[in-house]
């Protein structure tokens, strides 16, 4: 039998190519507030963004929606067209009201893509994508593969982000975010509006109702991780965990409370823990009228404590009638683990530290449940950067002579525990990177890491006097003072 030669199997069109994608933060809440004006905007930027991929030998290829994705044949061409568009954007929005600026995130990813008819397709894409949701609004983060190509070739600086785990893509992905060399950062937050028209919250210790007095460290966790999620709200004020805890044993009225901390607004409640079942009360006080906004009560198993937590900060903002964002929903309960275990033993080092009171013993005595947390689950960010805050702030206050080792050797310890935790930062660790750039006269990262702390948890006290410090260490005093302000608001007992 002869054989013919077989038909080449048809094979698709492959490529190597640079793929940027674009989108707008929090285009949700600005189509919400106004429809036409927004994508008229949207129309204008996108001329404005489409011009300049041409100018750099690039193509749109496809804009859905908020979204825009360019391809460049060139990695150094679209990562110098990326910072190109973002600083002409920001020309543009300052020609806009504050609450009517569009702010673009933008990634850039080198990949083997598909093309059939003039669109591509794959993981290369969709890497672009996931790095662009890493970006800050007005950033560029780029893909490790980006940047081994471009790494000395542009005046710019590359940030090290770590190895993130993103959505659908089976490895983690090197990312780094990009900015420009010795570019010091118009540090800006909305501290136009005045605090005292935001709703203001307290959030009392929960009673431990448990019959183990030892549980006590539970109640106290979920009441310190309520106070964190709520301080995350932009349009919320909550008052910090020192502040509310120097109430707790008190048998005070919540008219009292309310005065003395000058809130509205006081959150109340009971745990019950019973080996893997949980039972929570909580219940909203209205402190001028006396009333009783939202009272509930949930039981549930131990390893759904995070949706109960997410459900009452949503229930919270509910009834203060608090539109919650994208973004803010985004900011919202993230305690870094699914170990149950692993929390349990972050919240007993938590109550310990007793929010690092300068206490060289509670220093010390926190850091063995932390490192049982991370014993527990090896990839708890959050429990690293505790173990880092714990370590740097005590080596300054003779933590060394409760562990047997040097200042120097705490401090090394902490830095290297700081180095794990930012490999997917909580604002704890971007507060402490912060504060060791101040140090080092790094005025520029300092500011810039203050400001992503902030940005995550923009109520959070601590963050806020660190943002302070950072501003007068750099030469902008006067600059320093709102977060001041927002800090003793936060803080009226003025103990940190």
């Amino acid at each position: 039998m002869i054989r013919g030669k077989s038909m080449p199997e048809k094979r698709a069109k492959r490529k190597l190519t640079a793929i940027l994608s674009a989108d707008v933060k929090g285009y949700s809440r600005l189509m919400g507030e106004d429809e036409l004006g927004t994508v008229e905007t949207l129309k204008n930027y996108r001329v404005v963004i489409g011009d300049l991929v041409m100018d750099y030998r690039g193509r749109v290829i496809d804009s859905p929606g908020d979204n825009i994705l360019s391809e460049f044949p060139s990695v150094v061409h679209a990562v110098e067209c990326g910072v190109k568009i973002q600083e002409a954007l920001k020309r543009k929005n300052e020609e806009l009201p504050e609450n009517r600026r569009m702010h673009f995130r933008i990634g850039i990813n080198l990949g083997d893509v598909l093309e059939d008819e003039g669109r591509i397709y794959g993981d290369g894409v969709n890497v672009a994508a996931r790095v662009e949701s890493l970006a800050e609004a007005g950033g560029v983060c780029i893909s490790g593969t980006v940047f081994d190509q471009v790494e000395g070739k542009l005046e710019l600086e590359f940030e090290y982000l770590g190895e993130q785990s993103v959505k659908n893509i089976k490895k983690p992905i090197r990312v780094y975010r990009v900015g420009k060399a010795e570019e010091i950062p118009d540090v800006k937050i909305d501290l136009e509006v005045s605090l005292a028209d935001k709703p203001s919250i307290a959030v009392m210790p929960f009673t431990n109702m448990s019959a183990d007095p030892e549980q006590e460290y539970f109640a106290d966790g979920l009441s310190e991780d309520l106070i964190t999620d709520l301080s995350k709200i932009p349009d919320l004020l909550i008052i910090s965990r020192l502040s509310s805890f120097s109430y707790k044993g008190k048998n005070l009225k919540v008219q009292q409370i309310a005065e003395e901390l000058a809130v509205r607004y006081v959150l109340e409640g009971s745990v019950r823990k019973v080996e893997k079942r949980v039972r929570i009360n909580a219940q909203l006080v209205d402190a001028i009228s006396g009333h009783h906004l939202w009272a509930d009560r949930y039981d549930s198993d131990l390893k759904d404590i995070f949706a109960l937590q997410d459900k009452i900060t949503r229930k919270i903002a509910g009834s203060l009638a608090i539109r919650l964002t994208k973004d803010d929903k985004n900011r919202g309960p993230q305690k870094g683990t699914k170990n149950m275990e692993a929390y349990e033993a972050y919240l007993c080092g938590s109550a310990i530290a007793d929010s690092l009171r300068d206490d060289p013993e509670k220093f010390a005595a926190s850091i063995p449940w932390f490192e049982k947390a991370i014993k527990l689950d090896p990839d708890y960010n959050r429990a690293y950067a505790a173990l880092a805050e714990t370590y740097i702030y005590g080596s300054g206050f003779g933590i060394e002579s409760r562990l047997g080792i040097s200042s120097r050797v705490a401090f090394m310890r902490g830095i290297n525990y700081l180095q794990i935790a930012m490999r997917n930062p909580t604002y704890i660790a971007y507060r402490i990177a912060s504060r060791l750039y101040t140090y080092q006269g790094q005025h520029q990262k300092a500011l810039d890491f203050g400001m992503r702390a902030i940005n995550l948890a923009p109520n959070e006290y601590k963050s806020n006097g660190f943002m302070a410090l950072n501003m007068i260490s750099a030469g902008r005093p006067d600059d320093g003072i709102r977060f001041v302000e927002r800090m003793r608001r936060a803080d009226p007992a003025c103990l940190w």
